[in-house]
């Protein structure tokens, strides 16, 4: 089942085929809630209560073309974003695993479908967007086992990890606001029967530059909630980005359209904004590898520049 918020008021539906989304929200009506994300985390903590009249509502209710409404973050403002850090194997250029690793996101950095990510100003060396797949949790997950690990996803979604490379804090890196688009769906776990096996492809303007799988990941999905449950509790609508494959990495600059689409979760748009209107060099990682330069390109042209040449 792939749910989703749409509309100003945040309105629950499910998507019906590919193409149209059927307003489910008098089916959930008695989830206590005051907030979007009260009512999804209702959702998933009771699905097994709703699903079957969720699945009937989606298959007998009237349906509207998606592409006709505006759709929202699946999890408008959940209490954990924590992404794993370093968390491939970069196609095999890499000898051994990264140590496991990750840090947390502000959850009022979510953005949605069709929304804009905002490069503020602020003297970043380079402003890139990783393509991640996130699992959304399903139950009070605590010192989780790996061989228990996978009963407490409900969901997975398509992550784009922001990152102001080059700032002083890494917080100030990862956490600004609009650095954490997700969606277009939240899609159930029994759609997705192997999340280590899925195609990821990011493209910028219509140019594919990240492009790889999950059975890249050093530490598996398992692994990673074993890890993670360890140092604090995760609750129900909570986020773990898996990682990204760095090599395709490049820069997001003003008036770029971004597109992610993993495997089976829809594609998720969303645009670039910098009224700076700072400039790069459209190259990935791996080309700058290949010619032998280290590190991200260098920006070329706005504010921060000169400083950064002297």
């Amino acid at each position: 089942m792939k749910l989703l918020f749409f509309g100003d008021d945040f309105r629950l539906g499910v998507l019906n085929g590919q193409s149209q989304v059927v307003d489910v929200s008098d089916v959930v009506k008695d989830v206590p809630h005051l907030t979007p994300q009260d009512l999804i985390q209702g959702v998933i903590t009771n699905f097994d209560r709703y699903r079957s009249a969720l699945q009937n509502a989606a298959s007998s209710g009237k349906g509207q073309p998606v592409d006709s409404v505006r759709v929202r973050p699946p999890l408008p403002h959940p209490s954990n974003i924590i992404c794993m850090a370093v968390n491939y194997m970069e196609n095999g250029t890499r000898s051994a695993p990264a140590p496991i690793n990750a840090f947390a996101k502000s959850p009022s950095s979510i953005i949605g479908q069709g929304d804009t990510m905002l490069l503020t100003d602020v003297a970043a060396s380079i402003f890139e967007g990783e393509a991640e797949i996130a699992l959304v949790i399903g139950k009070r997950a605590s010192n989780v086992s790996q061989a228990d690990a996978m009963s407490y996803i409900f969901g997975y979604t398509n992550f784009i990890d922001g990152s102001a490379r080059g700032v002083p804090a890494f917080y100030q890196m990862k956490s600004r606001e609009t650095f954490a688009p997700i969606g277009p769906y939240l899609v159930t776990a029994d759609e997705v029967p192997n999340p280590q096996k899925l195609a990821i492809k990011l493209w910028n303007n219509g140019t594919l530059f990240q492009d790889f799988n999950t059975d890249d990941m050093a530490h598996k999905i398992p692994r990673c909630i074993e890890w993670v449950t360890s140092i604090h509790t995760l609750e129900p609508g909570d986020i773990l980005a898996t990682g990204t494959n760095h090599r395709g990495l490049n820069p997001f600059m003003d008036g770029d359209k971004i597109e992610l689409e993993t495997e089976g979760l829809g594609r998720l748009r969303i645009n670039v904004r910098d009224d700076l209107h700072r400039t790069w060099a459209r190259e990935t990682r791996l080309q700058r590898q290949e010619k032998g330069q280290e590190g991200t390109t260098p920006q070329l042209t706005g504010k921060y520049a000169e400083a950064r040449v002297g």
